[in-house]
C-alpha cells in the first residue's frame, strides 16, 4: 500500500502574504522554503513543490509538517550563528595594528604572537585564511642586491646627463674622424 503524499496544508498565511514576504526574502533558504509553501499553495502536492525548490520529497514532508505544527516560524531555519571567534573585533584590530608595526613576520612568528599576547591558537592550515579574512596578504620581503650601488639615483642622472650633453664627442663617432653625424660602416649589413 502507498503511502499518500497528499497532506492537509494548514494555510497560515494568504498567498498574497507569501508573496510580500518572498519579495522581502534576502537569503537562499528563506526564498526556498517560501517558495515551497507558495508552490503548494497553487496545489502542487509535497514530493513536486520540494522538486521545484531543488529539494528532495522527504525535505519536503519535514517542511509540511513544521509549516503546520508551527508555520512561518517553525518552517523558517533557525542557525546557531557558528561558534564565535577566538578574538572579538577590538582584539583583530589590536593585531592587524602590531602586525602592521612589525612588518615581516613568518608564519611560526604570527602564531607566537597570538598565543603569547592574545592567549589563543589557531591551526596552521587555518592561518592564512584568518589573517586573508583581517584584509592581510601574504608577501616575500625583497631582499637587497649585495651589488646594487649606494646611490644609484645620482649614477643614474650623470649617465643621462652624459648621453644628453652636446659638447661632447658623439657616442658614435670614433677616434680620430673629424665629419659630424653618424658613421656608417659599408662593412656591416643587417
Amino acid at each position: 500500500m502507498e503511502r499518500s503524499r497528499r497532506k492537509e496544508i494548514k494555510h497560515h498565511l494568504s498567498e498574497e502574504e507569501i508573496d510580500e514576504l518572498l519579495r522581502e526574502a534576502e537569503d537562499d533558504h528563506r526564498l526556498r522554503r517560501l517558495g515551497f509553501l507558495k508552490n503548494l499553495y497553487q496545489g502542487d502536492s509535497i514530493p513536486e513543490a520540494a522538486d521545484r525548490e531543488g529539494r528532495s520529497a522527504a525535505t519536503g514532508d519535514r517542511w509540511a509538517e513544521a509549516w503546520n505544527e508551527g508555520g512561518l516560524e517553525e518552517l523558517m531555519p533557525s542557525f546557531g550563528g557558528g561558534r564565535p571567534p577566538k578574538l572579538d573585533k577590538d582584539e583583530q584590530e589590536e593585531l592587524v595594528e602590531m602586525l602592521r608595526e612589525g612588518q615581516p613576520w613568518k608564519s611560526q612568528e604570527i602564531q607566537h604572537l597570538l598565543t603569547e599576547e592574545f592567549g589563543v591558537e589557531y591551526s596552521p592550515n587555518y592561518l592564512g585564511t584568518f589573517l586573508r579574512e583581517l584584509g592581510l596578504s601574504y608577501a616575500k620581503p625583497r631582499p637587497k642586491r649585495p651589488s646594487r650601488p649606494e646611490n644609484p639615483d645620482k649614477i643614474l642622472e650623470e649617465r643621462v646627463d652624459d648621453a644628453l650633453d652636446e659638447d661632447e664627442q658623439p657616442h658614435n663617432k670614433r677616434e680620430g674622424e673629424d665629419g659630424d653625424g653618424w658613421v656608417v660602416d659599408d662593412d656591416v649589413c643587417t
